[in-house]
């Protein structure tokens, strides 16, 4: 009886956080974006409005996986990941893919973009933890073979944010499956010097270090966003300086409604509002390593153990970069960060979450 009462509390938390995280999202989209939508559309409710028609469509999408059986995914996972690939070849062509802030990140359809490295991160995590469910071994050259095609074409892009969490959700599930794992311990340092040597020899992504190392150097220049988000940060304090007060948003602060809203939510409602923020998260994360620990099978373990590292990983990523105890890397912070393509597979992941701890119910 306990474990069927702590199983309905996980799953009325995965459902239920996600929905109030992304309405304080759609609060502080508008709040961040208003004076940028007015600016370059006349519309202070520009961003507001695509972002609602993205939430509209996320919790569609998280209503369908929650009652889609998780156990089908398994024969999906390949023509997807297939897809996937495709799209990230698709996006570095000329007139298919949009080029924006020197990257082409983007597939315009006319009425809605998207960006096919969000649909990576949803399909590593479905593909390989169906390719792991049965212990087979010589298997590591293979899956280097693909998570190299992977992360060469999102750096192509260039999108050294989701290279890393492509990389980094594949490490996992690999680890997770138990499978050669002396191969593993010799292949990652190796990878490590993968990415440094293509920081070093990217001119914008060193001095991305340098401002990183040194926030001072150059204020005006690389190190600018940087400097914004710690002026917002530092313009908050304690309590905030209230609802709507942010100086930040009026076009001084990058990305201000996107990869920098947090720095805007820290400036209105000061540490304690971004630490309440956190709070609710980690609960949220918490709540799905408990799924993902209960999963009745192998194959859902996996599932969950990507989708709990996918979380863990964007989340870090997004505020270790917001206080400058990481380089800033352009990764979304889930559910309140504007942006549909994360949004979408933000809560179709939630939704795949909601149909294990469904079938863990009724194990």
């Amino acid at each position: 009886m306990k474990k069927l009462k702590k199983n309905k509390s996980n799953r009325l938390s995965i459902f239920f956080f996600p929905i109030m995280l992304t309405l304080l999202g759609l609060l502080f989209v508008f709040e961040a974006s208003s004076v940028k939508g007015f600016s370059e559309f006349a519309d202070s409710f520009h961003f507001l409005k695509l972002q609602a028609v993205w939430t509209g469509l996320s919790l569609g999408a998280m209503l369908f996986f929650a009652y889609f059986d998780y156990h089908r995914l398994y024969y999906l996972s390949f023509p997807l990941m297939m897809g996937t690939i495709i799209l990230l070849i698709l996006v570095l062509v000329p007139g298919i893919g949009t080029v924006s802030g020197g990257a082409r990140r983007w597939i315009d359809l006319g009425v809605i973009n998207f960006q096919p490295t969000e649909i990576a991160k949803f399909s590593v995590i479905i593909y390989l933890s169906s390719w792991f469910i049965h212990k087979e071994r010589k298997r590591f050259f293979s899956f280097i073979a693909l998570l190299g095609l992977l992360v060469f074409l999102i750096i192509l892009q260039p999108d050294m944010g989701t290279a890393l969490i492509v990389f980094s959700l594949s490490i996992i599930i690999y680890f997770l499956a138990g499978i050669q794992l002396s191969y593993l311990v010799a292949f990652i340092p190796l990878a490590l010097l993968g990415f440094l040597f293509l920081i070093k020899v990217s001119p914008y992504r060193f001095k991305r270090i340098t401002a990183f190392l040194n926030p001072a150097n150059d204020p005006l220049g690389v190190g600018y966003h940087i400097n914004q988000i710690l002026i917002s940060l530092s313009n908050g304090g304690f309590l905030g300086k209230g609802f709507g007060a942010s100086r930040q948003k009026y076009l001084f602060l990058p990305e201000a409604h996107t990869d920098s809203i947090f720095a805007i939510i820290a400036e209105e409602f000061g540490f304690i509002g971004a630490f309440l923020l956190i709070f609710a998260f980690f609960v949220l994360i918490y709540k799905i390593y408990e799924v993902a620990v209960n999963a009745p099978d192998r194959f859902g373990k996996f599932l969950s153990s990507g989708i709990f590292a996918y979380f863990g990983l964007q989340l870090i990523i997004n505020l270790a970069g917001m206080v400058n105890l990481l380089p800033l890397t352009g990764v979304p912070l889930p559910f309140i960060s504007y942006g549909g393509s994360n949004l979408i597979v933000s809560f179709s992941l939630m939704g795949i979450l909601l149909n294990i701890a469904r079938k863990t119910k009724r194990a």
